[in-house]
């Protein structure tokens, strides 16, 4: 083992939906242990960059739309040019819509589980096709929910998604993991970010959540650093096809 295990240098991460929130917390974290990042996002990834270029790593940036098949490989073929290698694949890119399940439409189930699902398939395909050409040993971490737990409501098509997230992990790890592939799963709890601005305004279901979680605080975006970082390095190279709760204990309340 490594003087350092969690030692990321010279390695080259994906990290998608890294402009904001988790994804921008996520690629800064795997920045911060040495890794070099390939942001994606269908918007600018700026102030993201900003940050990778201040702590003295590499960066380059794909905007694009994940809703759309046809970029999936694409964007593992020009981060792969770029980079000449990829190390770790983080699929945190997703969408929600909310509805009634009595009154809840077939586009709406689609966008979200093309994005949420079906893309994470496909990139980590891609991303392991590379790997294995190339001889390489590689980590995939998939953004997974407490919707992978739980049923939720009136988001029918996100706990579908996100529960075949899970799933999905634990398939890629059994077929992958001889093939020095890990492939893990993150599941946060509630969050203060951008899509969570609602709940935090709603004095109610902020009192509500806050007192369903033993830490008695929303997770930062920070708090995600520690177990991507983990499960990116070579300190988990016998973990293989877990969804790891970070929820300052929700789960177990």
């Amino acid at each position: 083992m490594k003087n350092n295990p969690f030692d990321l240098t010279s390695r080259w991460a994906i990290v998608t939906g890294a402009n904001t929130g988790l994804g921008r917390a996520m690629a800064v974290a795997l920045a911060n242990a040495g890794a070099n990042i390939v942001l994606v996002s269908r918007s600018s990834c700026s102030e993201t960059a900003n940050e990778i270029k201040q702590l003295g790593r590499q960066y380059y940036e794909i905007n694009t739309d994940l809703s759309r098949k046809e970029v999936w490989g694409k964007l593992i073929d020009e981060a792969y040019d770029h980079a000449g290698r990829l190390d770790i694949l983080v699929n945190n890119a997703g969408i929600i819509r909310r509805n009634d399940a009595l009154e809840f439409g077939d586009q709406d189930w689609d966008d979200v589980l093309t994005v949420n699902l079906k893309s994470v398939f496909f990139l980590s395909q891609a991303f392991a096709k590379k790997a294995v050409e190339s001889g390489s040993s590689a980590k995939i971490i998939n953004i997974a929910s407490m919707l992978s737990y739980q049923g939720g409501v009136r988001v029918a098509s996100y706990t579908a998604s996100k529960s075949g997230v899970m799933g999905l992990t634990r398939l890629l790890a059994n077929e992958w993991s001889g093939k020095s592939i890990n492939v893990n799963a993150i599941a946060p709890g509630y969050f203060a970010t951008n899509n969570t601005a609602a709940l935090q305004a709603d004095e109610q279901r902020n009192k509500e959540i806050l007192g369903r979680i033993p830490a008695g605080r929303w997770g930062s975006p920070a708090d995600l650093g520690g177990a991507v970082v983990f499960l990116s390095s070579s300190a988990s190279d016998y973990v293989n096809g877990i969804t790891l709760p970070v929820d300052g204990g929700w789960l177990a309340r």
